[in-house]
């Protein structure tokens, strides 16, 4: 009999609970803001149990108990005193709209500070232009706001985003919340140990090199580097003319997705940006495929993995990164691209076009603003040591853009570029898999960030996405071991097919962990 009511007592609370989650789905339950979704928020918004208001109150308060106090990451530079009042504003807008509003509404956002902004400085992470206010938003930025995005702060970074370990004159070095002892990556390093540490939910970095993507990798997180021409670089202060892009940096793939879909657009002070038009979907967020590594064809291309021993940890991660892909359906080659060696080390444009680039920024600035040419820049000696030997050395080149080597390098990209599509076709490839960086992230301390892979997405303006792959073995300073990055990439515009696989593994592993340097406060 007791046997009886006990089966009785068990299949009334399955019954009860699966009523309950009728009646109450998801959406209705409390907010968790740790690890909180751009999905998730608007739920809450959704079932009146969360306000614009109470949200940004939370994500200040975690960067105050987090950034200059506790581990004291320096990940920010400057808060944004508006943000409560835009909030306040934002919460009257759903009332009166009855919900019908932008689709990052009320979603803060952190930006990288060399993305302009017309009501906090943009300042590099340069001493001198700590005091510069844009006269207008970066494109990309006003096309945040229009779509009811919250700028929560801008983000530390390697000073003028050059180089991959997250230092400045003004924010000093940022540290990586798995492990204070290393660098977040860099140069967007700021933006990923914040976006990893729930300091915001979106993040937004730049990338001339690996700079999206390297502290994606380093603090396990979401970074796309799309491809040239997609998305709009006006108003983002640069390095190059033809390797800087710019995007997302998140905890999710459909996340950077979200943020990609208000991105992209043609901007006609970017004129490069005329490639993309007719090129975008609908929406990259809702086209996301979690069954899209089902009868994928992965090159796994076998010269950018590391064959030492300090290598192994990364290759290890990778490798369970395979296996994972395998389970799910794909089908993994491997190969050697030659060619991929004997150009990498002649690519980099950047530095015969800083000097160029930079004087364009600093004419649009406006006669209001501290700094008025790259010239009075590197004469105020403001950088950083390592950083003032790089401005100093580029604004030496006098005619960079005329200059045989720059042609050269111009040309071997074109090789590159046609090299890596030649493979792609051979192999009927759908992506190239492989580890943004060989090693794990340096420790602080150091000047760079060495054997980074980024190339060969910035050697031919063919996209990449990062996403998280592992994490090598716990150690007493990185109690949860240290985030290893895996990347796709693609041929031109392949974003929807990037981050679909990508979508695919992070649905199928769940491999991200937050750091336990910034747990929930109380």
């Amino acid at each position: 009999m007791n046997s009886l009511v006990s089966r009785i007592a068990l299949q009334f609370f399955a019954a009860f609970l699966v009523f309950s989650a009728l009646q109450f789905p998801a959406y209705a339950r409390p907010f968790i803001l740790e690890e909180a979704t751009v999905e998730s928020i608007h739920a809450a918004f959704a079932a009146k149990t969360l306000t614009c208001t109470a949200l940004v109150k939370s994500y200040l308060a975690r960067m105050a108990a987090y950034d200059k106090q506790g581990p004291a990451l320096r990940a920010i530079i400057t808060v944004n005193p508006g943000a409560l009042g835009v909030a306040a504003k934002l919460d009257k807008q759903y009332i009166d709209s009855k919900g019908r509003v932008g689709s990052l509404h009320c979603i803060p956002i952190i930006l990288k500070d060399n993305f302009n902004t017309s009501d906090m400085p943009t300042s590099g992470g340069n001493v001198a232009m700590k005091d510069s206010v844009p006269p207008s938003d970066a494109f990309t930025v006003d096309k945040m706001r229009k779509a009811g995005a919250v700028i929560l702060a801008k983000s530390n970074l390697q000073e003028f985003a050059r180089g991959g370990v997250s230092i400045s004159s003004l924010g000093g070095q940022v540290l990586n919340p798995y492990d204070f002892t290393r660098t977040p990556g860099g140069s967007s390093g700021g933006t990923g140990a914040a976006i990893t540490s729930n300091f915001a939910v979106l993040g937004t970095g730049s990338d001339t090199g690996q700079s999206i993507r390297s502290p994606a990798s380093a603090c396990s997180l979401v970074g796309v580097r799309p491809t040239r021409g997609l998305v709009s670089r006006a108003g983002v202060m640069p390095n190059s003319f033809t390797q800087d892009e710019i995007g997302p940096i998140t905890r999710t793939v459909k996340d950077a997705a979200k943020l990609l879909d208000v991105m992209v657009g043609y901007d006609p002070k970017d004129p490069i940006t005329a490639f993309g038009v007719g090129r975008t979907p609908a929406s990259y967020a809702a086209g996301l495929n979690p069954n899209a590594l089902k009868g994928a064809r992965i090159g796994v291309m076998d010269n950018l993995y590391g064959k030492e021993e300090r290598h192994a940890e990364v290759n290890a991660v990778m490798e369970q990164v395979i296996k994972s892909m395998e389970a799910k359906g794909a089908t993994v080659i491997r190969f050697t691209l030659p060619e991929y060696d004997k150009l990498a080390p002649a690519l980099a444009t950047d530095r015969f076009e800083a000097r160029s680039a930079m004087d364009k920024y600093f004419a649009e600035l406006g006669d209001g603003a501290p700094v008025k040419s790259f010239q009075q820049l590197v004469d105020s000696k403001t950088a950083s040591p390592y950083i003032q030997k790089i401005i100093e050395a580029e604004i030496a080149i006098e005619d960079g853009l005329n200059n045989q080597t720059y042609k050269d390098r111009t040309l071997s990209r074109d090789k590159l570029r046609l090299a890596v599509s030649s493979k792609m076709a051979e192999l009927k490839l759908d992506a190239i898999l492989y580890p943004l960086q060989k090693i794990i992230v340096v420790p602080t301390g150091q000047q760079e960030q060495p054997e980074r892979n980024g190339t060969l997405s910035n050697g031919t303006g063919f996209p990449a996405v990062t996403f998280p792959g592992g994490f090598s073995a716990p150690s007493a300073t990185a109690p949860l071991g240290i985030p290893v990055g895996a990347e796709l990439l693609g041929r031109d515009y392949s974003e929807p097919l990037l981050l679909s696989l990508a979508y695919s593994f992070e649905q199928t592993t769940k491999t991200r962990k937050a750091p336990l340097s910034t747990p929930v406060l109380k």
